[in-house]
Order: C-alpha cells, then sequence, then structure tokens
C-alpha cells in the first residue's frame, strides 16, 4: 500500500550549488532558459500566454527541436514552464482574456525578472525557480488529457469523463512518497551496498531504479496479501500505465530518471509486439533486461529534494542529515534512535563538529539520562555517539562514574580507551547496564536472531543470571526477562527467564 506514515527516514540532500547544477540541466528548465533569453525584445502570444503558431514555430528551431517527432509538445511545455517560474513575464490585452479566438495574438511576452536570478542570484534562488516549475508540472500530470476525456464517443458527444483530478493527484503524491521511501530505506542499507558499517552513500545518485510493477504494487497490494488476486494484479497493471504516463511527463523536471514501458509491450497492434505479454501482466520470471522494459524509475538526487520538500509542505517528517547540528543533545537522541546505523553515524558527525569534545560529551550524557521507557535507548544512541570522540573527553566521562545510570557506560568508554585508574563495577551496576542494554536491544532492533544471540551469550557468561537479574532496581527489569523468556531457545532456561520476570514485577509491586 501507498506510504502513509507521517516520518520517513533521513536523507542526505547534496549541497545546494550541486542541486542548483542540475536544475539548470534539467532539459525542461534549460530549455525554458533559452526561450526566455530568446524572447527579447518580445514575442508574440494567445489570451492563454501561448506561443501564437508561428512563434511557436520559430521556439522550436530555436531549441533544435525540429526533427523530433513531438519538438512542437517539447517547444510549448517548455514556454509554460518559463511562463509558470517568472523567467518570462506575459501583457494580455483586456480584449483578449474574453476572446473566444484562443489561437489569435492576445498580447505579448518579454524576459522576465527571474531570469536575473539565474545570473545574479543565489543556488537556492535557482532551486527555488526549480520547484516553481515542478509544481506546475505535477498539477499538470493530475489533468486530464484529450485521451481521457473523450475516450469513449457516443456518436452524441463525448462520454462523461471518469478521470478525477483530486484522485488522480493523490495517486501521484503516493507513488512519488513510496518512490522517496525506497530511495531512502536503500541509501542506508550496507548490507546492499557494500559500504562499512558506519558510512553511508546516503544519496540518490548511486540508487537502484526501481522496476515500474514493483511501485505500482507498493501502491496497490495490501502489506497482508502474500499472493495478490487476480482482480489485484490488474490493479497494479493500470497503475503500472498511470504511473508511465505521469513519469514520462516528469523525466524533462530532472525529477527523475525514467526508462519508460516498452512501447512494443502497449502497442494495440498484436503483430508490433515482440512477446505475448499485454502490459501489466508479468511472466513468474524475468531477466534484469526484460524487467527493464516494463518500466524503470529512479529518483535524482534533485528529485530527493523535490520529493522531501512536497512531503514537508503535507506535513510529512522528512529529515535531512544535518537538520540536527544545531539542536541539543535530548533532540538528537531522540531522533538518533529510529535511524539506519549509518544514517545515525552521520547525523552524530555533523552534531559533534560544532561542539568541543568535553562540552559534547557532557550535553549528551545529561541527555542520556531518564528512567521512561525511552531512556535506555536514548543511552545506547548516546554511547554509540560518544564512541566517535577521542579522549580529550575524558573529564566528562569521569564526571558520572558514580551516577547509576551513566557509571556503566562510561566505565566501558574510558577502558577501551585505555584509561588508567578505572574503578571496577560493582554487580549491581553490572546487572543494571545489563539490563538497560538488553531493553535498549529490545525498542530499537527487530531482528529476533541477533537478539536471542545477545540472550544466550549473556546467561552463558553469567553463572546465576536471572538470580541476580530480577533483583535489578530499572524500569524495564520484568520486561526485559519477560522477553528473554521469549528468545531463549533451551525450554529451561526460557522458563527460568519467566520466573524470574514474575518475581520482578511482584518486588515492583510490593514496592
Amino acid at each position: 500500500m501507498a506510504a502513509d506514515s507521517r516520518d520517513m527516514p533521513p536523507v542526505r540532500l547534496l549541497p545546494d550549488v550541486e542541486l542548483a547544477r542540475l536544475a539548470l540541466a534539467a532539459p525542461l528548465f534549460q530549455r525554458a532558459v533559452r526561450l526566455a533569453r530568446w524572447a527579447a525584445p518580445q514575442v508574440r502570444i494567445d489570451a492563454t500566454a501561448e506561443l501564437v503558431e508561428d512563434e511557436l514555430a520559430r521556439a522550436v528551431v530555436e531549441l533544435e527541436l525540429g526533427d523530433e517527432p513531438e519538438g512542437d509538445t517539447e517547444a510549448a511545455d517548455a514556454w509554460a514552464f518559463a511562463v509558470d517560474t517568472g523567467l518570462v513575464e506575459v501583457d494580455l490585452a483586456e480584449e483578449a482574456t474574453g476572446s473566444e479566438e484562443l489561437s489569435e495574438q492576445g498580447g505579448t511576452a518579454v524576459p522576465g525578472k527571474a531570469l536575473e536570478l539565474l545570473t545574479r542570484g543565489g543556488p537556492r534562488d535557482v532551486i527555488e525557480l526549480w520547484r516553481i516549475g515542478l509544481e506546475s508540472v505535477v498539477a499538470e500530470a493530475s489533468e486530464p488529457g484529450l485521451t481521457e476525456l473523450f475516450d469513449d464517443l457516443d456518436g452524441e458527444g463525448p462520454a462523461e469523463p471518469e478521470w478525477d483530478p483530486q484522485e488522480e493527484a493523490a495517486f501521484l503524491d503516493g507513488a512519488l512518497a513510496n518512490l522517496y521511501l525506497l530511495t531512502a530505506l536503500e541509501a542506508f542499507d550496507t548490507d546492499s551496498n557494500g559500504d562499512a558499517p558506519g558510512t553511508a552513500h546516503g544519496n540518490a545518485a548511486s540508487a537502484r531504479a526501481v522496476p515500474l510493477p514493483v511501485l505500482a504494487a507498493s501502491m496497490v497490494v495490501p502489506d497482508d496479501m502474500d499472493v495478490p488476486t487476480d482482480a489485484v494484479l490488474e490493479e497494479v497493471s493500470d497503475a503500472m500505465m498511470r504511473l508511465d504516463d505521469h513519469f514520462r511527463l516528469l523525466a524533462p523536471t530532472g525529477l527523475v530518471d525514467y526508462q519508460p514501458v516498452d512501447d512494443a509491450l502497449i502497442s494495440e497492434d498484436p503483430e508490433a509486439a515482440e512477446e505475448p505479454e499485454a502490459a501489466g501482466e508479468l511472466p513468474e520470471e524475468l531477466g534484469e533486461e526484460e524487467v527493464s522494459r516494463y518500466g524503470m524509475v529512479r529518483l535524482t538526487p534533485l528529485g530527493v529534494l523535490g520529493v522531501r520538500d512536497r512531503l514537508a509542505d503535507a506535513g510529512v517528517h522528512a529529515p535531512a542529515l544535518g537538520d540536527l547540528a544545531g539542536q541539543d543533545a535530548a533532540v538528537l537522541l531522540d531522533a538518533l534512535v529510529s535511524y539506519p546505523e549509518a544514517a545515525a553515524y552521520v547525523e552524530g558527525e555533523h552534531w559533534l563538529a560544532r561542539r568541543s569534545p568535553v562540552d559534547a560529551a557532557r550535553e549528551l550524557l545529561a541527555a542520556a539520562r531518564g528512567s521512561d521507557p525511552g531512556a535506555p535507548a536514548r543511552r545506547l544512541a548516546c554511547q554509540q555517539t560518544l564512541s566517535r570522540l577521542g579522549t580529550d573527553a575524558e573529564p566528562a566521562l569521569r564526571e558520572v562514574l558514580d551516577d547509576r545510570e551513566l557509571g556503566g557506560l562510561a566505565r566501558v568508554w574510558l577502558v577501551e580507551r585505555g584509561a588508567a585508574d578505572v574503578p571496577a563495577p560493582d554487580q549491581a551496576m553490572v546487572f543494571w547496564l545489563t539490563i538497560d542494554t538488553i531493553a535498549a536491544q529490545l525498542d530499537v532492533d527487530d531482528d529476533p536472531e541477533l537478539l536471542g544471540d545477545l540472550v544466550r551469550d549473556l546467561v552463558a557468561r553469567h553463572d546465576g543470571f536471572f538470580d541476580a537479574a530480577w533483583r535489578v532496581d530499572h524500569p524495564s527489569t520484568a520486561e526485559v526477562l519477560e522477553a528473554m523468556g521469549r528468545l531463549h531457545p533451551d525450554r529451561k532456561t526460557a522458563k527460568e527467564a519467566r520466573k524470574a520476570a514474575f518475581k520482578a514485577r511482584s518486588s515492583a509491586g510490593r514496592g
């Protein structure tokens, strides 16, 4: 189903200078700029601000599109982009706005003030112009074309159109959100890209293209449906062809890299198709080359910015790495607990870069305190962020050696750096840190196999673990012991864990 979360994973955005360069290189923007300069001293337009016929012919020549089958359309699209962004300014005569002869001259157009921003403005000005133009193209993608309006003729006039612009706009927004989500997740998937832990390529530049049927299925197939029904597969096919139309229109903006559905697969002439399958009717197994014939789409780095801005405008939390650099440690840790490991590493680096090591350590440790349900995960994020600091931060860690909540992680940090005179923890601190660590892992890690390994290792290394663990004065003790009972493969040990959890709850109730 379409992404409906109000929170998105973090993405890494390219610097504004690079994004502005990409915007200017997008075919539609590039052509719009050329036409804006070509419009001097003025050109003639009709009552809808479109170029009149002979001016459009000149524009086609200016853009060197004379040999293109859709040259007129591409030139008209570029002109519309220039008008929508203010790269050209139009002056319509009053009588033109009420004229029924829309093809006649209704006014003139000249280069607009926005054109000056390309030479006198900064990267943000260029990006904002691109965004304005993008919104116009996205809006156009949701409007019905002639095919949709006059699909069925009964001899007495056009049939009632079934096209719903609002529904289509919501469909496209959902598809872009799903594509954004897939891009963001892959950017920090260290298993798939071969990066070492703690690294992230983090933008769309190296993201894999998504097969169009996969994106269409994400919009249609319910999450709990293992095997789609024939009816659902038909919906996937319809969604795929709708997306093909949209992405063909959006590709020139630079929002997506798109390889369209092979025309032979959607041709009405059976002899024109090289394969017997109709569009959307995918065989059970296809090679990479065959899959690509059904369409491939990828958000560009510029597209990541564009969709992120649209998500933010819609009220969706769509963070970018570096957003938290100026926030306090409490905000940082609350966010990092839900970030992929590599993304958390990069965000932590941004945050640490603005502070001295000792000040950063003190702020992180203070924010990690607490007995609320989210505190263990915060302390884990604190520990992971502190791991990037060197010995300059040592004074801050020594200040919390006697703190019940922080003394254990402080000792671990100091010992790992070979610090001298680190007092050994007593058993109570060791077990408190153990419960706290497992509680954090339960909160942030959904891999039962890894958690099971952790539980087995802890029990194996400590004789009488459960007899000591249930006595730990930690808010999550009973919850952790119950989880250990579920995760440990040995039935006898699992039973001991459940008994210990009961004792912990009873002790807490008496307290």
